[in-house]
């Protein structure tokens, strides 16, 4: 009750037109982090004042984006071993109210049905062909050709949703369900693009030879290290040898932030702009 009667109280300063005692409120809530939003919420829906709502719709960002800061920042720090949790976690920068945990059922459903006709004794080009098929036949999933920049196609809740993504979404799925599958498939971060490679793991355990990779953009299609040689050939790009091995779960969610700044630098978002690159300042 006193809390309430003080959230209250700072609630009425927060249209006060001395920029000090603004930031003073703005502070204080902020303090407070996730444990004030529901009441802020439920003042924004009782409160008639345009320049309140607005303010309060503003520290409700600000708390919500100072947690995914503090949650991206964790996940860095101890490794950024769940790839699918690095991506949740750019995910609530636009979907901050999202069922996490549907995400994550559906995904296992999607798992499931692969699994149903599963055999571990196939050959790993019959394990991609069963994952193609409920992937993009069964569920449909495609690269979004038609509105490729869209930022949309990086937000893993929306992929699911639409059932269409970008290079590096449909990846981050694909490679996210094969794993669970113990099918060794993992993120390859060429320039310009992002492909997936099925790894040689029979012959040395430490070993991170590609057998052929997976374009998840282009439905699962395989092709071989040629290719990967004449597509950087035709940007005039040395060879290097990390565009052929994989890369780290850090890297992927470096790049889906990378793509977002691009979408939204586009479209003119200039703040969103701004915080994008206060969350990839910390994947450094």
């Amino acid at each position: 009750m006193k809390k309430t009667a003080e959230l209250k109280a700072l609630l009425k300063l927060l249209d006060d037109p001395d920029p000090d005692v603004f930031q003073h409120v703005r502070d204080k809530f902020l303090s407070y982090g996730t444990s004030v939003i529901d009441f802020l919420e439920n003042e924004w829906a009782l409160s008639l004042d345009v320049l309140a709502q607005q303010r309060i719709e503003d520290l409700v960002h600000a708390i919500q984006f100072n947690l995914i800061k503090e949650d991206l920042n964790i996940w860095y720090q101890t490794g950024g071993l769940n790839l699918m949790q690095g991506a949740l976690i750019i995910n609530r920068y636009q979907y901050p109210d999202i069922d996490e945990q549907k995400i994550i059922n559906q995904i296992e459903t999607i798992k499931t049905d692969i699994w149903l006709s599963f055999n571990y004794e196939m050959s790993a080009i019959e394990k991609i062909n069963l994952i193609n098929y409920v992937f993009y036949n069964q569920y449909g999933f495609k690269g979004n050709i038609d509105n490729h920049i869209d930022p949309q196609n990086s937000f893993i809740s929306q992929v699911l949703e639409s059932k269409k993504g970008n290079q590096i979404t449909l990846s981050i799925l694909y490679a996210t369900i094969a794993q669970k599958l113990d099918v060794p498939v993992y993120g390859i971060n060429l320039p310009q693009h992002f492909v997936l490679g099925y790894l040689d793991k029979l012959k040395n355990q430490t070993t991170e030879e590609v057998l052929f990779y997976i374009n998840a953009f282009s439905k699962g299609s395989i092709f071989g290290k040629h290719d990967v040689d004449v597509f950087l050939k035709q940007l005039n790009i040395e060879p290097l040898p990390g565009f052929y091995k994989p890369c780290n779960n850090i890297e992927i969610i470096r790049r889906v932030i990378r793509n977002l700044v691009s979408a939204y630098t586009k479209l003119g978002s200039d703040e969103k702009v701004a915080e994008l690159n206060e969350l990839q300042s910390i994947l450094i």
